[in-house]
């Protein structure tokens, strides 16, 4: 179904918003972090099933980090997908 999805980190970029419609992924913005590189990934993940990107993204990790801003997202969509389907 449709949904809006918003998360707020405490990692370099400081939110992420986005949108699922049927299961794609659309309109995703980060709040902060590397503009340049996190444009890209909002380009390049437009219009894809969520659990591509999920798959894409999960694990990436930024220098010595645990983490990284695409596996934050990667984690919000999870969490957003799973909380979408228990709502059927």
């Amino acid at each position: 179904g449709p949904g809006r999805g918003s998360v707020r980190t405490a990692w370099c970029e400081r939110g992420i918003d986005f949108e699922i419609h049927d299961d794609l992924v659309f309109n995703v913005k980060f709040i902060g972090g590397c503009p340049g590189n996190l444009e890209a990934i909002s380009r390049l993940v437009d219009g894809m099933p969520v659990k591509k990107v999920v798959e894409l993204l999960k694990g990436v990790h930024c220098g010595d980090k645990t983490t990284s801003c695409s596996d934050q997202l990667a984690l919000a969509l999870a969490t957003a997908s799973n909380a979408d389907k228990g709502k059927r």
